[in-house]
């Protein structure tokens, strides 16, 4: 049974076992000694106990686990014993002799610079991390800020994601080289020193022995040809991850920008009434606002893009600082709740369409067989659809009141014949609601007009409505009822309004405008129309038929028939007949 110790080292509380509490303060008091006559000593010591309170950190798996003889053990051989420390032998008779010479590397780890910093120290930790130097980085800071747009947004998250270097064993990490006790006094000395060349030289001569280090391994008959090409392997595979890391900072980045510019521009206009947005609200049957459907897409769509930027963050940066577990789930809560409310958006939304429902408005008009009707349409100044008609073409205007009213050009023109003795025109009404009142109500508010007068029938190319019916696929289709041997002439504004084909008992189409058509039973006929012309064209070994005339060939005879005449051949015969007459050859 061994006894355990409760230490507090550097502000953090761990247990330790009594052996191993002895050999850590042996360690700790032979450093001190080491450095009785050193400048800022008590930093130092600071610093060191810091960065061994973060090495057991990392070794301990909760707060009851104990510290024992073989964690410290590996902390020591990592910080390194310096020749000179005055130690009893007994202390340290234990410790391999290969570990208190044996040099521990680390990677580099990115950090922000608080040292070297104009605003946050990003970019003079970005030139450590890559090892150039901070005025390209700063550049390139502009070009993103000036050319692209994106650097601000970026410099921000980077800022609040990359911890800053604050004690001495961050700094030596955000260099690339070993944190252990020499290198820790070494950073300390040059910042008391303030001998700028000093701390380069030292840098330049740790950087050369670590190529040494590294040509000597590559070089050591220990290392197998396998694993050479492991490493080469794995340097690629860490060069396409950084890649990949790069890649998903990008599409990560300009998507959150992009939902953040839609964000401002559409959500909080309409949060504030900014006008012109009223038209996207005549869409959203529902009566669901604007700003509050941004809101749902802005979450719903940004937070699954935020973590693949914060991923490709992770690729590229080790240390990177974690935005904690509260966070982590705050934003799974509010993902889940942007995609419950779009699907709750969603389905309001398609209930506006379950019901189409119509409103029937028949009138006779004073026109009767052998009468010509004129139709034509009628436009306004607040609405004048072009001849490129689209059916879900609208607009938001002020009637002559005052009043806010849709404007659609969703009509549609159909001509049938009927038995009766006087026409008649049909105005259907159809919208869509989330029931039958609901839909029936919108058709009702439909307001459509037409004017007859002198044989004349002025249709209007759009429909009306008040902006609270929403835009519930709102149209008018109109049915002209004409007796037989009616005629009718179609204006060419009307084109774009009549139906294209021949179906449901329509017997006009677009393409009659602009002629006087004759109603017949279930059909109409043309009645100045130019005549079709009559084209046939054969060409054959034996039989040629084209605009030029008509030629027949057989073994022994030939027969031609054009505008000069008619020509026949034979081996005993010629006849040529044309404007001169007949002229008959034989050979007999």
């Amino acid at each position: 049974m061994n006894k355990t110790v409760n230490i507090n080292l550097a502000g953090i509380f761990f247990h330790i076992d009594e052996d191993a509490y002895l050999k850590l303060q042996g360690y700790l008091e032979a450093i001190k000694r080491s450095l009785t006559d050193s400048q800022g000593r008590d930093e130092i010591i600071a610093d060191i106990e810091a960065r061994i309170a973060e090495l057991f950190n990392e070794r301990v798996e909760n707060n009851k686990q104990v510290i024992r003889l073989k964690e410290v053990d590996e902390v020591i051989s990592i910080m390194g014993q310096p020749e000179d420390y005055l130690v009893d032998d007994e202390i340290f008779e234990d410790e391999p002799q290969t570990d208190s010479k044996r040099k521990s590397t680390t990677s580099k780890k990115l950090f922000r610079d608080p040292d070297n910093s104009y605003i946050a120290g990003v970019s003079s930790g970005l030139a450590h991390y890559f090892g150039i130097d901070a005025i390209w980085v700063r550049l390139a800071w502009i070009l993103l800020i000036v050319g692209f747009g994106t650097g601000v947004l970026l410099y921000i998250l980077l800022w609040i994601l990359v911890p800053e270097a604050k004690t001495t064993a961050e700094k030596i990490m955000m260099t690339g080289e070993p944190v252990n006790i020499s290198n820790i006094e070494k950073k300390i000395k040059d910042g008391f020193d303030n001998v700028a060349h000093v701390a380069k030289n030292v840098s330049d001569s740790v950087t050369k022995a670590a190529k040494n280090v590294d040509t000597n391994s590559i070089k050591s008959t220990s290392r197998t040809f396998f694993d050479a090409i492991s490493d080469i392997f794995m340097f690629f595979f860490k060069i396409f991850a950084k890649f990949i890391g790069v890649l998903l900072i990008i599409i990560g980045a300009s998507t959150l920008i992009g939902l953040i510019i839609g964000l401002l521009s559409v959500g909080v206009a309409d949060a504030i009434h900014i006008p012109g947005l009223d038209i996207a609200d005549i869409f959203i049957a529902g009566n669901t606002p604007i700003w509050l459907v941004s809101l749902l897409i802005f979450f719903a769509v940004g937070i699954p893009f935020f973590f693949l930027f914060y991923l490709g963050l992770k690729i590229l940066i080790n240390n990177l600082k974690s935005i904690g577990n509260i966070a982590k789930f705050t934003l799974l809560g509010l993902w889940l709740i942007s995609i419950i409310g779009l699907i709750v958006v969603g389905i309001r939304q398609a209930s506006e369409h379950a019901f189409d429902e119509n409103y029937i408005v028949k009138t006779e008009l004073p026109i009767q067989a052998n009468d010509t009707l004129t139709v034509k349409m009628a436009n306004n100044d607040k609405y004048n659809p072009n001849n490129k008609r689209h059916h879900n073409n609208f607009k938001v205007a002020h009637d002559e009141n005052g009043n806010k009213i849709i404007y659609t050009s969703d009509v549609n023109i159909m001509v049938k014949s009927t038995t009766d003795t006087v026409a008649s025109i049909s105005v259907i009404k159809s919208a869509d609601g989330k029931d039958y009142e609901t839909a029936l109500n919108r058709a009702k508010n439909i307001a459509y007009f037409f004017n007859y007068n002198n044989q004349t029938l002025v249709l209007d190319s759009f429909l009306t409505t008040n902006v609270e019916n929403k835009y519930s696929d709102q149209e008018v289709d109109i049915t002209l009822y004409l007796p037989e041997n009616t005629v009718v002439y179609f204006n060419s504004s009307t084109k774009p309004f009549l139906q294209s084909n021949y179906y449901n008992g329509n017997i006009v189409s677009h393409e009659n405008t602009n002629h006087y058509l004759k109603i017949l039973d279930n059909n109409s006929k043309c009645l100045d129309c130019p005549a079709e012309e009559f084209k046939v064209e054969v060409n054959t070994p034996r039989v040629k038929i084209d605009e030029q005339g008509i030629e027949i060939h057989s073994d022994d005879s030939h027969i031609k028939i054009d505008a000069q005449g008619v020509k026949a051949e034979s081996e005993e015969v010629k006849v040529n007949i044309n404007s001169n007459g007949i002229d008959i050859q034989s050979e007999n």
